[in-house]
């Protein structure tokens, strides 16, 4: 059954696929107490990872009365399909469920690795590890109980909306070893679960249009979570403005031209809005978008590849780090979504070009060159050898011949300034789009042809004349289209290495440390770095997606100042989130907001019993204090 959770507004009619506001207790469930909408919102701390593809076989929650309510799809039976490395940029909205009202002291999340593929970044290529518990044995199922924290427990009210926020935390859910032929990824799964309200975070809302409002600049959808092709679970209110970037069936708009394109298309229409949580006072929460996406520029009519072009000869493209997403009926892999170290993309003269997010003008398949972050849609196929291709030169939508579409994206170079003056930079490149560029070939990009030792930036505006040689930058934009090079890239934003979010990992071997910490107070964490059974990783990195400790922006704990000691100290804002448990302990993982309630909790679970497994926090470094300030800290647990 399709699900709409309404607003009460006067002459509104919504579609007979709606369920009206008193039937919603058969739609979530058998329950006779008032009901709410809980936003379910799934993100990722990212942990070296090129793929990494589980299922959710459930989330459920457990009332302070015992109660447990199981939300949709999975009450269905369903299992969501899940790339959780594709997370790490953004958050996804997974569902808009009703739950009834009441108060909500824990949640317990399912992970299923019987069909796990896990792929990880090896000196600019993907390749696929084999994936083990701490066992050594194939992993399985998980059940992940996470208790809030007793000061900010989930509450759902009547007739309104709440935010449960979901973080699989890889960095701490997994160790990687690449000593052997083939990489090993040992599987300890930790996640973090809390109620929040909503922010600013950057986050997808996917799923079918229901009806657009052009009186109010919005429109309703149904919210289908992931890569799911066939759920479609409570509704989300979308608000458009002037500045809303529309991609319909291909073609670009702003503001109300937009709305009206979508008013256009038929009931169910996928539709995907980019953008931030809105205002959840009622019984829909709401979402603001930035962009939206619908009808055959997403998905589901079509193959589509998104990736990053690692060559280019002709027409034909090189997409590396390949993510797969099949059409309904497609047989080019086993499950909708599936990942390639490469894809061999065929585009023509008929492929359209857009800009995501831009209305830019003039764009053609001469557009697309090497480095650039795309998404691309066709029709697959996959030969004898498990290579794919995909047909990007036509493409069929019901039978009709319609225009492939190409979308470039926004790219991501990390690299170190070699020189700069007033709208140009040379940078020494260390990744793009997550990958060494050792696993890019630049033949054809320009005369000469770019040169990641020494690449040449059209900064605009951007000056970056006044900072140092050798600082690390993240430089986010397009690069010059094929053969038009210098200059190989044009930054739109460019950030230093020390602003970025950094993550501080350290782990420990052979069976844990019942001792990690010289202290741990209020005052932060000191991490005994002459423990005997302290690992080899022990640090803190900057660009992400690499296991390179050699990088710029990489700090070895070990070779950090001593006095005063280096300390993990939590960030002095609300959205401090702070964690410690294992799957086995009988509170599961604990949260906690206040550095007071997570020190008290270190001081009891390290009692000389439990081991600690992984220590992972995000947050910055502050090389004058000698400290990293922190907003989110998570201590693993041996099980």
């Amino acid at each position: 059954m399709t699900v709409v959770r309404t607003r009460r507004r006067p002459a509104r009619r919504l579609p007979a696929l709606a369920c009206a506001l008193v039937m919603l207790a058969s739609c979530g469930g058998s329950s006779n107490t008032p009901l709410g909408t809980l936003v379910v919102t799934l993100s990722d701390t990212s942990g070296d990872f090129a793929s990494y593809r589980a299922q959710i076989d459930s989330i459920a929650l457990t009332n302070t009365n015992g109660t447990v309510w199981t939300l949709h799809p999975w009450l269905s039976g369903v299992s969501e399909l899940a790339d959780l490395a594709a997370l790490t940029d953004g958050s996804e909205l997974l569902v808009a469920d009703a739950v009834p009202s009441g108060t909500y002291k824990s949640a317990t999340l399912v992970l299923d690795y019987l069909s796990a593929s896990v792929w990880v970044n090896l000196n600019g290529q993907a390749v696929a590890a084999t994936v083990v518990d701490l066992k050594g044995n194939p992993p399985t199922t998980s059940s992940v109980t996470v208790t809030f924290d007793p000061s900010n427990q989930l509450t759902i009210t009547s007739s309104k909306s709440s935010r449960l926020a979901v973080d699989i935390d890889l960095a701490a859910s997994n160790s990687i070893d690449t000593s052997g032929s083939t990489p090993k990824v040992t599987v300890h799964p930790y996640a973090v679960m809390r109620p929040a309200p909503a922010d600013a975070s950057s986050m997808r809302a996917r799923g079918l249009l229901v009806i657009v409002e052009s009186a109010s600049n919005d429109y309703i959808s149904n919210t289908r979570p992931l890569t799911d092709q066939s759920s479609a679970v409570g509704a989300v209110t979308v608000s458009t403005d002037a500045n809303t970037y529309f991609n319909v069936d291909g073609t670009a708009y702003t503001g109300a031209s937009g709305l009206a394109a979508m008013a256009a298309l038929t009931t169910n229409a996928p539709v995907a809005a980019y953008g931030t949580l809105g205002d959840l006072s009622g019984i829909t929460p709401g979402f603001h978008a930035t962009a939206v996406y619908a009808g055959t520029s997403l998905e589901t009519l079509s193959d589509h590849v998104t990736g990053v072009v690692s060559a280019r000869s002709g027409n034909t493209l090189t997409v590396h780090g390949a993510h797969l997403f099949q059409r309904l009926g497609a047989a080019c892999a086993a499950y909708p979504d599936a990942f390639y170290n490469n894809a061999t993309v065929t585009i023509g003269s008929a492929t359209t070009v857009s800009q995501d997010g831009v209305m830019a003008s003039g764009l053609t398949p001469a557009s697309i060159s090497v480095g650039q972050q795309l998404d691309v849609s066709g029709q697959c196929s996959v030969d004898s050898a498990g290579n794919l291709s995909l047909d990007a030169a036509t493409c069929m939508v019901g039978g009709t011949p319609t225009p492939c579409q190409a979308r470039l994206a926004s790219s991501r170079i990390w690299g170190t300034l070699s020189s700069a003056t007033p709208g140009s930079a040379v940078l020494d490149v260390l990744t793009i789009g997550n990958f060494a560029p050792a696993g890019f070939n630049f033949a054809g990009t320009g005369a000469p042809v770019a040169n990641p030792a020494a690449y040449a930036v059209n900064t605009g505006t951007l000056d970056e004349s006044g900072v140092a040689a050798s600082t690390l930058l993240a430089v986010d934009g397009l690069v010059s289209p094929f053969g038009a090079a210098p200059p190989d890239f044009h930054a739109t934003a460019i950030a230093l290495g020390t602003a970025t979010e950094q993550r501080l990992v350290v782990e420990w071997v052979n069976g844990g440390a019942t001792a990690p910490f010289t202290s741990a107070n209020t005052s932060g964490l000191v991490v005994d770095l002459s423990n005997a059974n302290l690992g080899s990783v022990h640090h803190i990195v900057t660009v992400p997606g690499t296991l390179d400790l050699t990088r710029p922006g990489t700090y070895d704990l070990k070779l950090l100042p001593t006095s005063p000691p280096f300390t993990i100290v939590g960030a002095a804002q609300a959205d401090l989130r702070l964690s410690i448990g294992s799957t086995t302990l009988t509170s599961g993982i604990s949260v906690f907001h206040s550095a007071s309630a997570f020190a008290a909790a270190l001081s009891s679970t390290l009692n000389g019993t439990n081991k600690i497994y992984r220590l992972v926090a995000v947050g910055q470094l502050n090389a004058a204090a000698n400290t990293f300030v922190a907003s989110r800290i998570s201590v693993a647990l041996y099980e």
